[in-house]
């Protein structure tokens, strides 16, 4: 066999809990493919392919990536967590809920990147400011609003999770 060959590999993925085993096509496979096309997590989404828009975020060992950029064999081994990870038992993560409750959903193609960037901000800084808000969620980008409202989710879920919230 040739390196230039594309015989399937087997990859074992640890993914919103799970431990999920797939076969992938070559190293040059990315996270964002595997997700969606594999294991049929299509939360995250694939907007642009080259890591600029966010909107394939999902958290690595609890820190944000962009799936799309992201080869799949360089996160085995390592927890990742995607949309579909934040809701247990059917009910809605407060970060989630948050988003509804604002309406800082609007067309929904960014909603699951700044989810998980807002996951990550939370997790780090319980009770952002609104400058670092945008700071963090800076590289996300949304065509349908002034991110008004998403600031205002990021700030109602930080309070909802500072109150006994889940994390």
């Amino acid at each position: 066999m040739t390196i230039f060959e594309n015989a399937s590999r087997p990859l074992a993925l640890f993914i919103n809990g799970e431990r999920h085993e797939v076969l992938i096509e070559g190293p040059q496979v990315t996270l964002g493919e595997v997700l969606r096309e594999k294991l049929g997590l299509t939360g995250s989404k694939e907007a642009c392919r080259c890591g600029e828009c966010g909107s394939c975020t999902v958290l690595v060992n609890g820190e944000p990536i962009l799936s799309c950029s992201t080869l799949a064999v360089a996160v085995r081994d390592k927890e990742i967590t995607t949309i579909e990870g934040l809701s247990t038992g059917g009910a809605l993560h407060p970060i989630q809920q948050a988003f509804l409750d604002v309406g800082a959903v609007q067309c929904g193609f960014c909603t699951p990147g700044m989810v998980m960037m807002t996951k990550a901000l939370l997790d780090k800084t319980p009770s952002p400011s609104e400058i670092e808000i945008r700071e963090w969620l800076g590289g996300n980008l949304c065509r349908c609003t002034g991110y008004v409202k998403i600031v205002e989710a990021v700030i109602l879920a930080a309070e909802r999770m500072g109150k006994g919230g889940a994390r």
